[in-house]
């Protein structure tokens, strides 16, 4: 048990989640350790969300709002930090979720299949039914994608990804929407629209702000894309952080 009172109390919250995802096996080993990353970056940026963030995550439900066949691309970190609220993301937005692991095993897949049902997400895609096509014809794990999914998406919003998915998935000619709290990483760089944020905070953000933005007009949210420059998005997002002596 962990007493509210610890200072490190949210922190270890989701540390025990990553912990019980790991045992459960959904969750790789080197998923606990990019996790550890993630959260270092978050002490240097005082564990909240920043304004560079924000304006990023406005740009992101934009795109995925106009988009024709938006996807979530989910993976072991992502599920066991935010399963109940990128479900509700995507309900929000009417895109579709799709599990897409660098490890892949049918295990994991069987698990994370079961998790979001579970959660009462029945049409999960990326399972061991699904029909898997891969991009661009390369025949391993980081390129395998539902066809009904992210294979024939527009918009992919790829949280906690590795930097070599975020590359295939962009030199495929979608556009990529990534949540990453590293925000020189080789995912942040080649996404079109970073979030450099705790995906714990962020998805229920991008819930509250599609609210908001299905009621606009198109060209409101055409705007709002089209006025975005991610790269300096990242340099602003660069100096949120700060060391504290």
């Amino acid at each position: 048990m962990i007493p509210k009172s610890h200072p490190r109390y949210e922190s270890l919250l989701l540390r025990d989640k990553i912990v019980k995802a790991s045992q459960k096996g959904y969750l790789a080993d080197s998923g606990m350790i990019a996790h550890g990353r993630g959260e270092a970056f978050d002490y240097l940026i005082g564990e909240k969300t920043t304004y560079p963030a924000k304006r990023a995550m406005y740009v992101a439900v934009a795109a995925l709002l106009l988009s024709n066949n938006p996807v979530i691309s989910v993976n072991g970190n992502a599920s066991a930090l935010a399963c109940d609220e990128l479900i509700e993301l995507a309900q929000s937005i009417d895109a579709k979720i799709e599990i897409n692991l660098f490890y892949r095993t049918d295990e994991r897949i069987k698990l994370l299949t079961k998790l979001y049902k579970d959660h009462g997400y029945k049409d999960i895609l990326g399972t061991l039914d699904d029909d898997i096509e891969y991009i661009d014809d390369i025949k391993n794990n980081r390129a395998s994608a539902s066809k009904t999914g992210i294979y024939s998406s527009d918009t992919v919003l790829v949280p906690l990804e590795d930097g070599d998915r975020a590359e295939i998935l962009k030199k495929s000619g979608k556009n990529i929407i990534t949540i990453d709290l590293n925000p020189l990483s080789r995912t942040s760089k080649m996404s079109d629209v970073s979030i450099m944020d705790n995906i714990v905070r962020a998805i229920p953000y991008m819930t509250k702000i599609a609210e908001d933005l299905k009621t606009q007009d198109k060209q409101v949210l055409i705007n709002i894309v089209n006025e975005f420059d991610n790269e300096e998005n990242l340099k602003e997002s660069l100096q949120q952080i700060k060391i504290k002596e």
